[in-house]
């Protein structure tokens, strides 16, 4: 990492105003997903997240999907304001993160360990948020700007179809990044004394 893992924390943020005039190579993108996906935790090692890395054409073509969805179901009168906000954001970068989780070996792990049954799509989650957090953070890290968007169920299946996934795949998240325009806006914090605790 360039900076400290401290740093890198508080330095990651929601960033919307992103081109694609990015100065990563294709590459060290993709190192930063591997690495992600070797190294990030998992419950009974379970290693059930999947990641598809959208890049260039290919991520236009996923915002292209979103637009067409949302068209058929947002009112005509407000979808112009949706339009524009995926044309100047999200679609306006050089690529996407897909997350999404295995069924697959949820299922099997609820077969193979029935007393913990109703966690493991509880932790399935748990090990997704740490992919999102820890990919966003190498990002950012990286010089590159992203946000999280949740457009899922809506573009599932076409998703799935689209980029010949397994039909266990579980779409969580998207994480549109490309190069940022301008610094996230500043950060509200609530007070800690309301939110953690610390007994001795």
């Amino acid at each position: 990492m360039k900076t400290d893992f401290k740093s890198a924390i508080e330095h990651r943020r929601s960033i919307y105003a992103i081109d694609n005039k990015i100065k990563v190579s294709d590459k060290e993108i993709q190192d930063i997903i591997d690495f992600a996906v070797l190294h990030v935790p998992s419950a009974f090692n379970s290693q059930s997240t999947r990641v598809v890395l959208l890049l260039a054409d290919q991520h236009k073509k996923l915002w292209e999907i979103v637009k067409k969805t949302l068209k058929q179901i947002v009112p005509a009168d407000a979808f112009k304001s949706t339009e524009d906000k995926i044309n100047n954001s999200f679609e306006a970068g050089y690529g996407t993160v897909l997350f999404f989780e295995d069924i697959s070996v949820i299922k099997e792990l609820q077969k193979s360990f029935p007393t913990y049954s109703e966690n493991f799509p509880i932790w399935s989650q748990q090990t997704s948020a740490m992919h999102q957090l820890v990919i966003w953070t190498l990002l950012e890290d990286a010089g590159l700007g992203a946000s999280l968007q949740h457009y899922n169920p809506l573009i599932d299946e076409e998703v799935i179809k689209t980029w010949k996934l397994d039909n266990n795949w579980k779409l969580i998240a998207q994480m549109p990044f490309g190069n940022p325009l301008q610094p996230a806006g500043p950060k509200e914090f609530k007070p800690l004394k309301d939110r953690v605790k610390v007994f001795k």
